[in-house]
């Protein structure tokens, strides 16, 4: 059970790792998300190569890990008899509205919305029969298809746009009245994380009851490694090199591929491990542990280095790409890993996932013993040993 938790802890640290890695190529551009909204625009060969290693696949990753979590949450709640899904929702709600915050105060491309939305919508199908999941994850995998192709094709007639939106970068009041002012634009891809969504988190359930996590799972771990990075990673690094009119098939089918390949990887890797933790492994479960701080963290921390309104060196530093923006990347995650492990020694949760207990604690605070209610909550938030958190 250990070696199970353990892994799950690594894999959200990597995920959360992973997702700035997406993250920062739009922080440091010289035109801020305008230039997200080109696709990227015409890139040198070691950009593409250097973006092709973290686009999409680590957003796939967490997406897993939130199905894992809903799995594990709908678990406990069967083995203490409490109605489902119950105050789940209320979890969920508590996301969006961390994920609105997220957006209108930090980052554009927030996923957290889009997790809350999909999360209300599996909770309702994680306890039915085998039958009507496969139903469901076929139907929201063929509608997900359909929408890529028809963006696919749609790029191939014609350029992305998105150019005409000139980004304030010199004051964070006028980036969060931009914000507002776009939610059309920058809230779009919630049109292809949700469908994705659930058939991600319904597969992540999937795996979790099929004892992936565990030893006896070798054999199925071994297949996810050969179809996620033997067969995806190669299709993956072709649409990366393809061009533009490629990129929702490398971004929202391909990564996702090589991101069940990542899950089998890592935790292989846990599992095979003996001995006590050495620094490396411990500080990125300490991330995992605190996932959701992190997340916002990381986000916050380059907006603060990289616009006119920080130090402002994604104007300064531009000429420098792609190089300056792996040393970016690597110091945030150098300086959340050195955080998240200090705050640990002290508290059993990361800071926002405190708020976010406290949060869902409060409707009930006063009225009731905690009970198995509060063992619920505990899943909920995070920060536990077996890595049942909300990330």
């Amino acid at each position: 059970m250990t070696r199970r938790i353990d892994a799950l802890d690594v894999l959200r640290g990597v995920a959360i790792m992973g997702t700035l890695g997406t993250n920062i190529w739009i922080f440091t551009a010289a035109d801020g998300p305008a230039e997200f909204l080109q696709l990227g625009g015409s890139t040198g060969v070691v950009e593409t190569f250097l973006r092709f290693m973290s686009n999409g696949k680590f957003l796939g990753l967490l997406t897993l890990l939130f199905g894992v979590g809903l799995e594990l949450q709908y678990r406990s709640a069967v083995r203490r008899g409490l109605r489902w899904p119950g105050r789940y929702l209320w979890r969920a709600t508590l996301l969006f509205a961390e994920g609105a915050l997220h957006y209108v105060l930090v980052f554009e491309f927030d996923v957290l919305m889009g997790y809350a939305i999909t999360s209300m919508i599996v909770a309702y199908l994680v306890g039915r029969s085998r039958r009507a999941v496969t139903a469901w994850m076929v139907t929201a995998g063929a509608l997900h298809v359909t929408m890529v192709a028809l963006v696919t094709a749609a790029l191939m007639v014609g350029p992305a746009g998105g150019g005409a939106l000139a980004y304030p970068q010199d004051s964070w009041l006028d980036q969060v009245a931009f914000r507002l002012r776009y939610i059309p634009v920058f809230r779009a891809e919630l049109v292809f994380i949700i469908p994705m969504g659930i058939v991600l988190f319904l597969l992540g359930a999937r795996l979790l009851r099929a004892g992936v996590f565990e030893e006896h799972g070798a054999g199925l771990r071994r297949k996810l490694i050969v179809i996620g990075l033997g067969v995806g990673v190669p299709l993956n690094l072709a649409t990366s090199f393809a061009g533009p009119a490629w990129f929702a098939v490398d971004r929202y089918l391909l990564a996702p591929l090589v991101a069940l390949g990542l899950l089998g990887l890592i935790t292989s890797i846990v599992l095979g491990m003996r001995g006590a933790p050495g620094v490396l492994r411990k500080g990125i479960t300490n991330v995992g542990r605190t996932a959701l701080s992190c997340y916002v963290f990381q986000n916050l921390a380059a907006g603060v280095l990289c616009y006119g309104w920080g130090l402002g060196l994604a104007g300064r530093l531009d000429g420098l790409r792609p190089w300056w923006v792996t040393v970016v990347w690597a110091g945030i995650c150098v300086l959340f890993v050195v955080l998240s492990s200090l705050w640990l020694r002290r508290f059993s949760r990361g800071p926002l996932e405190l708020a976010w207990q406290w949060a869902y604690q409060a409707p009930g605070r006063g009225t009731a013993p905690v009970t198995a209610e509060g063992e619920e909550a505990r899943l909920v938030t995070g920060g536990r040993s077996d890595g049942r958190g909300a990330l």
